[in-house]
């Protein structure tokens, strides 16, 4: 390792008060693909990226997020817990969690990645949340992730089963008019042009949302924000 990332990883050992005799490992855990590959290309062999710790990672997330839900929501059937978790595991949460530890001023980058804002990417840094997670596993076992990082992934679980967290708003919508109206949405395509999709989403004849969006998916799911939020009173 050289001096400038021994500086950098020290800088954030000492932020998450992480131990530093495992420096190795949690510098490996902010390293991108971009910035090994680079380094790799000028000749340098002692550099892996953060890939293989972010899929271990990932599985330690899930567990993480599945333990906190069995014991804190025992009333939770199991398709409600398997909805909460694929939205705290999702990238969007991830990538807010990541930004509360300032993961990404410590991450390194390629140079192409940074001129690109890869630091403030949302799939870079919920990869670097998962690999942290794994790097602490490997060092403090379970207990050592649940202490360190339980609260802030409780926090983030009780927002998203109480509602105020949502993203999948095609399912929350078809749900919603399920229950209160009998009716599935319907999704429309006003028109379609070379900047994207406009939909816009119909229930019992009334059009009660519309989405602009690069593809047709991406303009249903702002429809269905604008309806649900509508139905909802928000």
């Amino acid at each position: 390792m050289r001096e400038g990332e021994l500086s950098r990883t020290k800088s954030f050992l000492d932020k998450l008060n992480l131990p530093f005799e495992h420096v190795e490992l949690f510098f490996t855990s902010l390293v991108h693909s971009s910035y090994a590959n680079e380094q790799k290309q000028s000749g340098r062999k002692d550099i892996s990226s953060n890939e293989r710790l972010e899929f271990l990672g990932d599985a330690v997330v899930d567990l993480l997020v599945c333990d906190i839900l069995y014991e804190t929501y025992p009333w939770a059937s199991e398709g409600e817990m398997s909805r909460v978790k694929a939205a705290v595991a999702s990238e969007k949460i991830l990538s807010m969690i990541a930004r509360e530890y300032g993961l990404g001023e410590y991450l390194f980058l390629g140079k192409g990645e940074e001129m690109s804002g890869g630091r403030n990417r949302d799939s870079i840094l919920a990869d670097a949340l998962e690999a942290l997670l794994g790097a602490v596993f490997l060092v403090e076992g379970f207990s050592g992730v649940k202490s360190r990082f339980e609260s802030v992934f409780k926090r983030y679980t009780e927002l998203v089963m109480e509602g105020k967290l949502l993203f999948d708003y095609k399912t929350a919508l078809q749900e919603l008019t399920q229950k209160k109206m009998k009716k599935l949405p319907e999704y429309r395509v006003v028109s379609k042009s070379g900047n994207g999709f406009e939909v816009e989403v119909v229930i019992e004849g009334q059009v009660l949302g519309k989405g602009h969006g690069r593809s047709k998916k991406e303009a249903e799911k702002e429809a269905a924000k604008e309806a649900y939020r509508l139905l909802k009173g928000e």
